[in-house]
């Protein structure tokens, strides 16, 4: 019997892209000391008050099915944190509690696009996309953005591609490359979006990772919010990875539809999770900024050993765990340099080819080990740079 085409063309017939993550695995499983820097996990377990809140809930009696829209509670304090940051008008009628960002992802693009449609999204990206995008019977289209330019999107190539799409994905802060879309670029994304009648699917996962520029959501520039829909998580904000709980954010009459299509496929979150994440967010912006400040110090660290040498390149980075780094002096691919890394410094880190073609001669690096470690590892990856720069 044959499996339908939507499960087995979900990787487009090549790479899922984790072909090194898995491999670095299988050493360490065998013994071999490697360092990881390849997932954006946190190097600190979820906070023990927030872990307090869901044991204190689950022995509380709420591990039972909770309402599949998020409980009310949970859902008028994402509404209130949104409406907050981005001063756009939010109620709980604009929230659907999702098992993480990646659920709300798929239902965003659920919603916004029908069987055959393309829906475009940003090379680089992150490595579920293009799966995401065909689990929905979409056709995947990506949209280059340059390292010669920050990895900030063009208007220019947007157009090119938007005539016959029915959505783009963006996601700012950037995850493989750590660029926080500018004002400029947001407005060129939105008028493309509007010339086009695009909706707009919005990764805002790493919005409280923040360390140079603005978060800017396309949800409150002029016009934008009934054509945008937007991706939360309490994953990288604080440090929840495992829990499972995101939103959507979105018009009403979206959301209300979303709510009957996660009846009919995730039932909603556990309770004793949402609960819990109610907790995590009603601490407060110092709580995100404690979670977050490791990756900014660690790119300062960074920043500091790449100043002193010239093989290996930093793509400007102003928030998220990762930083994207040029090794194309060495002449090898990304792939290649990261393979090399991992077998003979047993350092592991994500070849750029992992997230498109436009990354190709960089490697993805996540800041997720201690500060000394991470450092040392650095400074490790630039000398092995250096020793496979071509002889002149």
């Amino acid at each position: 019997m044959q499996i339908s085409q939507r499960f087995s063309g979900l990787t487009g017939g090549g790479s899922d892209g984790w072909d090194l993550f898995i491999k670095s695995r299988r050493m360490i499983g065998d013994g071999v000391p490697v360092i990881e820097l390849t997932i954006g996990e946190h190097d600190i377990r979820t906070a023990a008050p927030v872990l307090q809140a869901m044991h204190d809930s689950a022995m509380g009696g709420h591990t039972g099915y909770a309402m599949v829209p998020g409980t009310d509670a949970l859902r008028d304090t994402v509404a209130a944190r949104v409406q907050t940051r981005t001063g756009v008008p939010t109620t709980r009628d604009n929230v659907l509690i999702t098992p993480g960002g990646q659920s709300a992802l798929f239902a965003a693009h659920a919603a916004a696009c029908d069987p055959g449609d393309v829906a475009l999204y940003i090379d680089p990206y992150y490595a579920t996309y293009p799966g995401t995008l065909r689990g929905v019977s979409a056709v995947p289209r990506a949209v280059p953005a340059r390292a010669e330019e920050a990895f900030q999107p063009r208007m220019a190539d947007l157009e090119k591609v938007a005539k016959d799409a029915r959505s783009l994905l963006i996601n700012s802060p950037n995850n493989p490359t750590g660029v926080v879309y500018s004002a400029q670029t947001m407005a060129g994304i939105a008028k493309v979006c509007q010339d086009h009648d695009l909706w707009l699917i919005s990764d805002e996962v790493y919005d409280t990772q923040i360390w140079e520029g603005t978060h800017i959501s396309p949800r409150a520039l002029p016009d934008m919010a009934e054509r945008t829909l937007v991706v939360g998580s309490m994953s990288k904000s604080h440090a929840m990875t495992g829990s499972r709980c995101g939103w959507l954010i979105g018009p009403e009459q979206v959301i209300a539809d979303a709510i009957n299509f996660a009846t009919h496929t995730t039932y909603g979150v556990p309770g004793f999770v949402q609960d819990a994440a109610m907790f995590a967010l009603q601490q407060g912006a110092a709580f995100e900024t404690e979670v977050g400040a490791p990756f900014q110090r660690r790119r300062d660290l960074a920043r500091a050993i790449l100043a002193k040498q010239n093989t290996v390149g930093l793509i400007p980075s102003g928030g998220a765990m990762y930083l994207m780094l040029d090794i194309r002096a060495t002449g090898l691919s990304g792939d290649d340099f990261a393979d090399k890394l991992l077998m003979e410094r047993h350092i592991a880190v994500m070849p750029g080819e992992s997230f498109g073609l436009a990354a190709a001669g960089h490697v993805r690096v996540a800041m997720t080990i201690a500060d000394d470690a991470f450092a040392k590892a650095i400074t490790d990856l630039c000398t092995f740079a250096e020793s496979l720069v071509p002889s002149q």
